[in-house]
């Protein structure tokens, strides 16, 4: 199997490290930039890092003035347009716009997502979290090739989550026509997804000047959990009957400020050259898995592999031909 080989660099960074520290000491004045779901959560703690080194941000968004107004107190430049990741002609609307300005874009991040919600479905049928967490993304990096072309180097960051070791791609049944739906199997594949997206792209796009990377941002508490019942939560060790958070899960997870510094890590981070496709966890390439790894650590071996990569990328390209 040719793999990633998941080799820790030792960044000098570590799991509490926030995205402003990693940033610090960056210049990205005449970088252009896109965060999808830049306007919440982790998202919008990577638009304000982003934004402070003297980058220009665009933030695609589906909620126009939910945005605008979560983006008010940045005083740097920052844009905001409409776009859609579960309608695939939106997706490719915001990017003719943005080739058609003529820029470059020199850092792509795909953030925006949705986790463990009830079965639904976008595009020609696409169950949605396969649909808007990677299909949408990968949509969206294909419409911009020309403005990434302009750029001549570009960083591409794929959100994925240590949820991808719930569940490999389903090859045979991706969008759970015929098998029973369970919306956590449905995240994790959708996470692994988005890492083998990160590791083909990077590879096909390499020439270009394109290096990408999939990141695990840690466990945080943001929007994302909008679909998780109280009980669900308190049944994960999330927390506890009274509401309250375990002292256990306040120690390992992180502030959104923490949850976007892998994040902006793999974007900026000069110690990254000559690397690239692999996964990342707390400010560093994550470790291959082993016996010993805990499950909220580490990369599972099928996210690293370069076949199932180019398998995915071959499924992908035609669901989004019918798009």
């Amino acid at each position: 199997m040719a793999a990633k080989d998941q080799a820790p660099i030792g960044s000098g960074f570590h799991a509490k490290s926030t995205a402003k520290e990693v940033v610090e000491g960056i210049d990205l004045t005449g970088v252009n930039a896109i965060v999808t779901g830049g306007y919440s959560g982790i998202g919008l703690e990577t638009v304000r890092a982003l934004a402070g080194a003297g980058a220009h941000v665009t933030v695609p968004a589906r909620r126009l003035d939910v945005a605008k107004a979560a983006l008010a107190d940045i005083p740097q430049t920052i844009a905001v347009a409409e776009m859609d990741l579960a309608d695939i002609a939106s997706v490719r609307r915001f990017a003719a716009d943005y080739v058609a300005s003529e820029r470059p874009l020199h850092i792509l991040i795909n953030n925006a997502g949705i986790m463990a919600c009830p079965l639904s479905r976008v595009g020609p049928g696409w169950e949605a979290q396969f649909g808007v967490n990677h299909l949408g993304h990968m949509a969206l990096a294909l419409a911009l090739e020309p403005a990434i072309d302009r750029a001549e180097r570009t960083r591409i960051v794929s959100l994925s989550s240590i949820g991808h070791a719930r569940s490999d791609v389903i090859w045979d049944d991706p969008n759970y026509e015929t098998r029973n739906y369970d919306k956590w199997e449905a995240y994790g594949q959708a996470k692994s997804a988005d890492a083998l997206f990160a590791n083909g792209i990077d590879r096909r796009w390499k020439h270009k000047g394109v290096t990408a990377f999939s990141v695990h941002p840690g466990g945080i508490f943001t929007p994302l959990q909008r679909y998780l019942p109280e009980e669900e939560m308190v049944a994960l060790g999330w927390k506890n009957a009274d509401g309250t958070i375990p002292e256990a899960v306040q120690a390992m997870f992180k502030t959104p400020e923490q949850g976007a510094s892998t994040t902006v890590w793999a974007a900026t981070s000069p110690s990254l050259e000559g690397r690239g496709g692999e996964y990342c966890e707390n400010c560093d390439i994550a470790q291959l898995a082993n016996e010993s790894s805990q499950r909220w650590e580490h990369a599972r071996e099928w996210i690293t592999d370069e076949v199932r990569a180019d398998r995915l990328w071959e499924m992908s390209e035609a669901m989004l031909a019918k798009a």
